[in-house]
């Protein structure tokens, strides 16, 4: 087998991310999306944009995204390559000088199609081999007005906190027997603060107002836990839902998210995204409950 080069792209050549054949099985193509670069008013920079060259074709490729001012990237958005070709793609993902979360977009139900299965578990495979691990499997859901505006329950008071340290104490507390695999993750690795960092990193991060935060708390006063409405770089969306533990066991988190809604909604949202982890059954019984159909899966593998 020829020797593989492996290179950025560069201004000139971006085309040649495109000469990889895809059939469009899993990942971004499988739900419309077109690798444009930012110099033809898309979103990925040749410099984030890697490829693996044999005989001067396109064997695997790569591009990671990131907001305009990000100085590194958020996530791996591409991961493609030729068949017979997995570890031309490992290789690649080990030589880029980029590291970012890898969350493989596949339809709901994907096990079920033996052709999107092996498309996914080959993708798996290959960061795997690259030194990336399975964190996660999540449910991306998709609310429009033809689902129907929940009606609010009406259990909860809802207030925004302008106090950055009243906030943090609040998500803190949600930090406690968390069932998000994420926020675990980020406490297993640096503790509390290190992963309240990072969450806060995140959240101010999206471009929405601070001002849409909101806390939440019973008719007795007690802080019972935190919405966050907010719009990331393609849309409103659910931005984040934590109920603190001594409130657990009421169902709030379906009032937190109805609110959320309610919020995006009368600030114009027509459609809003939300995702949870597949196996925090609670979250995932709550979506459903307000309206929000599964649109896609995804399978998230960080660094």
């Amino acid at each position: 087998m020829t020797e593989l080069v492996v290179r950025a792209l560069t201004e000139h050549d971006t085309a040649l991310f495109t000469t990889l054949q895809d059939p469009g099985l899993v990942g971004r193509a499988a739900f419309g999306h077109r690798y444009v670069p930012v110099h033809e008013g898309g979103d990925y920079r040749p410099e984030w944009t890697w490829v693996a060259l044999r005989d001067g074709k396109v064997v695997a490729r790569a591009a990671w995204w990131g907001a305009q001012d990000d100085e590194k990237p958020m996530r791996l958005d591409w991961f493609d390559f030729a068949d017979g070709e997995e570890e031309a793609a490992a290789l690649l993902l080990r030589s880029a000088p980029l590291s970012a979360e890898y969350s493989i977009m596949v339809p709901p139900g994907w096990r079920e199609r033996p052709e999107t299965r092996a498309a996914a578990e080959a993708r798996v495979a290959a960061a795997e081999a690259a030194g990336m691990r399975r964190l996660v499997e999540r449910y991306r859901y998709v609310w429009t007005p033809d689902h129907g505006l929940p009606e609010r329950p009406g259990r909860l008071e809802f207030r925004p906190e302008p106090d950055d340290t009243v906030v943090r104490d609040v998500l803190l507390r949600v930090f406690e027997d968390t069932l998000d695999a994420h926020d675990r993750n980020a406490l297993q690795e640096g503790g509390p603060q290190a992963a309240l960092d990072d969450l806060w990193g995140f959240l101010e991060w999206l471009p929405s107002p601070r001002s849409w935060w909101k806390l939440a708390y019973t008719p007795g006063g007690e802080v019972a836990g935190i919405q966050i409405p907010a719009h990331n770089p393609s849309g409103p969306c659910v931005g984040y839902i934590g109920v603190v533990p001594e409130q657990r066991g009421h169902g709030y988190a379906y009032d937190l998210l109805v609110e959320c809604t309610h919020d995006l909604v009368a600030e114009g949202a027509a459609r809003i995204v939300g995702a949870t982890d597949q196996d925090n059954f609670p979250m995932a019984a709550n979506f459903a409950k307000a309206g929000y159909p599964v649109s896609q899966e995804q399978i998230d593998l960080v660094p």
